[in-house]
């Protein structure tokens, strides 16, 4: 054998034997790293989970059994019983209009932040939303955000949303009764819910529970409260909406109770043209930053500890509509939307009214509370697990200066205490989900024998308790 056939032998046999490392190290969950805690086994897991998937702790496990469907169910029927929430309706009626039910979710809030020891805090986020479409005259609009602040990484930042402000059939009728409970009362019944019993734990990054107003007008408390943080410089590093997540039943009667959508959008909004085109260029349309959530999501939350499956929708809404994520990805933030699998278009938005014997309207008896826990389980394990990881790793690189088989990724080590080391993980470029996870150690770079340009690589840390960031994508870079 000559000298060049061994070298070319040698290159081969590597690069099989780490293929096939990191193909048992995915598929067995053996740590092959010193420091870095075992991925997780998936023997408790759904069918077809990703080699990434995380087992849920028995912290984890604890939380999600305490969300209570009855307390979630009280939560929509008080929300429904203010009669309308339209954000054009009443602000001082003590019984009826949004006023009321502004009033009421902050006071609910503030019982839940009084058992915190001080880490919740709730405030009233309001402004003057001067005349614009939907809004006829100057009108107040008041977000309600309950901030439970994480005492390792308090500047790191998660927010979950649901919109408590409803609509009728006319979006501008705002005496008519719009009892809004799938659209939107099963949304803020999740926030609250995980807010009553987040309040009590201690996270170590912060996250921000958001009831707010104006959606059904034209999404303006959230893009509000968007605005605010990008303005404070906050490191919002997801957002979640809860919106129409109140039963798993179509108008047509099909049923599917354990399925949630979530909505992810690919290239960012607020990328700039030179950005779009290099991610085109690399081959990164399916792995943006909210794209990567929603594949997180699919690791900690599709499990038997929800009794869910996460079907990730590679769109930024469903046609015609849009819900308060988009402010947040107009604002360069990473942001997706959970929603019931089908549509049930027979009630939602219809007045309340008798025919032909039904009732109609957007009315409680059409939740299934039941269903909307289990999406706060989802919600649950997401934010729980976002905020006891690391941030995902910042400045990831795919270095491409030379011209080489072999593939270079580097990025900026993160600051939390806690953190132990970091994950490669890659996928072949027509696959969906992340198939193959090694182990790197506590470094900054790392450099593996398999072609950048036949695989889609990302990076990923992980603490000393075995939590996982999200996985960030590297860009092509010279150093």
């Amino acid at each position: 054998m000559t000298m060049a056939a061994m070298s070319n032998s040698s290159h081969s046999s590597r690069r099989t034997f780490l293929t096939a490392s990191a193909a048992a190290a995915a598929a067995t969950g053996a740590a092959v790293v010193a420091g870095i805690p075992a991925a997780a086994a998936t023997d408790d897991q759904l069918a077809g989970a990703p080699a990434t998937a995380q087992r849920p702790s028995r912290e984890l496990r604890a939380l999600l059994r305490e969300i209570d469907p009855a307390r979630i169910e009280a939560t929509v029927r008080a929300l429904a019983a203010f009669g309308t929430r339209h954000t054009l309706s009443s602000q001082d009626d003590p019984n009826r209009g949004i006023g009321a039910a502004r009033d009421w979710i902050h006071a609910e809030m503030q019982g839940y932040a009084a058992a915190s020891n001080g880490r919740m805090t709730v405030e009233l986020q309001s402004y003057v939303q001067a005349p614009a479409s939907r809004i006829p005259t100057a009108t107040r609009i008041t977000n309600v955000l309950a901030t439970l602040r994480g005492s390792v990484s308090p500047d790191r930042v998660y927010v979950v949303s649901g919109h408590y402000d409803s609509r009728c059939t006319d979006v501008m009728d705002a005496t008519s009764d719009a009892p809004g409970a799938d659209d939107d009362a099963s949304g803020v019944a999740v926030v609250m819910e995980l807010a009553r019993l987040m309040a009590t734990r201690r996270t170590e990054a912060t996250i921000v529970f958001a009831a707010v107003a104006g959606e059904e007008q034209g999404l303006y408390g959230a893009a509000h409260m968007a605005g605010e943080f990008k303005a404070a410089g906050a490191n919002v590093q997801a957002m979640f909406t809860n919106d129409i997540v109140g039963s798993g039943t179509a108008d047509d009667g099909t049923r599917d109770p354990y399925t949630l959508r979530l909505f992810a959008e690919g290239v960012p909004t607020a990328e700039t043209a030179d950005q779009a085109n290099t991610r085109r260029s690399v081959g990164g349309e399916n792995d943006s930053p909210p794209r990567q959530l929603g594949r997180f999501v699919r690791d900690v939350a599709d499990n038997d500890a929800t009794g869910m499956r996460i079907r990730v929708i590679y769109r930024r809404d469903r046609y015609l509509r849009g819900g308060d994520h988009i402010p947040f990805l107009q604002q360069g933030y990473p942001a997706a939307r959970f929603t019931e699998p089908h549509e049930d278009y027979a009630h939602q938005h219809q007045d309340v009214r008798v025919a032909d014997g039904k009732q109609y309207g957007d009315l409680p008896e059409f939740c299934d509370f039941d269903y909307i826990a289990r999406v706060a389980r989802v919600n649950g394990a997401t934010l729980w697990t976002l905020a006891q990881a690391p941030g995902a790793p910042t400045q990831v690189r795919i270095l491409t200066a030379a011209l080489t088989n072999a593939t270079q990724l580097a990025w900026t080590r993160g600051s939390e205490p806690d953190l132990a080391g970091y994950e490669v993980v890659w996928r072949e470029t027509t696959a969906p989900e992340w198939t193959h996870v090694v182990p790197v150690g506590d470094v900054t770079s790392y450099t593996l024998d398999i072609s950048k340009d036949n695989v889609f690589f990302g990076v990923r840390a992980v603490d000393r308790d075995g939590h996982r960031s999200p996985v960030a994508f590297p860009v092509p870079a010279s150093s």
